[in-house]
């Protein structure tokens, strides 16, 4: 029996950081069961170097991973997602668009480790608490057992996960 593949965008205004991280963390992690993607309300159009150099580090492939609108996602020929997952508060309180497929959505929203404008070392570690948060959340997402759970089941747990935070980590 084939596994069913789930669709899952990561959005954010920017899509330079958090956003292209969990679609790198739930690529890697989710292999074969889910496909990830992410995208932003006003994206800078490139992401964070340290984002590409922390996942680098971490050995998770970068290739392809760039900053994009949420429109490319509501075009004819985009993917139906299954789960819409929002990792900035911001973007939470923008109007979204109408989903194709009405996807199960739910905010996880992750403090911006782009903020952080002291030391290198204060922003390296920024973008390492964001990652590990990010990587937390997206294991316990994996290891949900979707297709043995009804549809309320299923956002209550993806609801839950979205209280996750740095110091459950």
């Amino acid at each position: 029996m084939t596994q069913k593949s789930y669709n899952v965008l990561f959005i954010c205004t920017w899509n330079s950081a958090r956003s292209i991280m969990a679609e790198a963390i739930l690529n890697e992690m989710g292999k074969g069961r889910f496909r990830a993607f992410s995208a932003g309300s006003a994206p800078l159009g490139e992401v964070n170097p340290l984002a590409i150099q922390l996942l680098q580090s971490l050995n998770y492939d970068t290739v392809g991973l760039r900053s994009k609108h949420w429109n490319e996602f509501i075009a004819h020929d985009a993917p139906l997602f299954d789960f819409i997952f929002t990792v900035c508060d911001k973007t939470a309180g923008e109007p979204c668009p109408v989903w194709p497929g009405q996807p199960m959505q739910a905010q996880w929203g992750v403090d911006d480790p782009v903020r952080f404008f002291r030391s290198a070392e204060q922003q390296q570690k920024a973008f390492f608490t964001t990652y590990l948060l990010l990587k937390r959340r997206i294991s316990l997402f994996c290891s949900l057992p979707i297709d043995k759970l009804d549809a309320m089941a299923i956002k209550r747990h993806i609801d839950d996960i979205g209280l996750v935070y740095e110091m459950d980590v």
